[in-house]
């Protein structure tokens, strides 16, 4: 079980906020509100831009090189589970913003599972800062590598 040295930086990745994506994403997570896709609504609720949803900085996933991130963290993706997701708004994000982020591990401990076995926890964070260079959000993420004894179906 390899450990990863804290602080590391796992990868970057840039993208644009786009409008359609925000209107795609208020659609799929069932999202009610018109900020989200009307510029008159947006306004009227204060928003100088349309502003994205709350989980919309999952798109960071299709510019992102997974199976790389993966390889470097030494972790056999066949046995990752996502333990958690945080994210922490500075601003919200709006249609527009051009997105910088750089994901670092924060955490990369061995703890033994409830039912035996051990597993890997890392936790990573991803700083986004705008093209002014402001951070606007951080997302915190728990991986958990479950240990082979785990996958073992016997």
């Amino acid at each position: 079980m390899a450990e990863t040295t804290l602080g590391a930086i796992v990868d970057q990745v840039e993208y644009e906020v786009e409008r359609g994506k925000i209107g795609e994403f208020s659609r799929a997570t069932r999202t009610e509100s018109a900020v989200h896709r009307d510029p008159e609504a947006a306004a009227a609720a204060g928003f100088e831009r349309i502003p994205a949803t709350l989980t919309h900085s999952v798109v960071a996933g299709h510019y992102r090189d997974q199976a790389g991130f993966v390889a470097k963290l030494g972790l056999a993706l066949s046995r990752i589970v996502v333990g958690s997701v945080k994210w922490t708004y500075l601003r919200p994000l709006a249609a527009g913003d051009a997105l910088r982020g750089i994901r670092r591990v924060v955490g990369d401990e061995p703890r033994e599972g409830k039912r035996g076995g051990t597993m890997r926890v890392v936790t990573l964070e991803t700083d986004y800062r705008d093209a002014a260079g402001d951070r606007v959000l951080t997302v915190r993420e728990v991986l958990i590598e479950r240990g082979t004894d785990a996958c073992d179906p016997r």
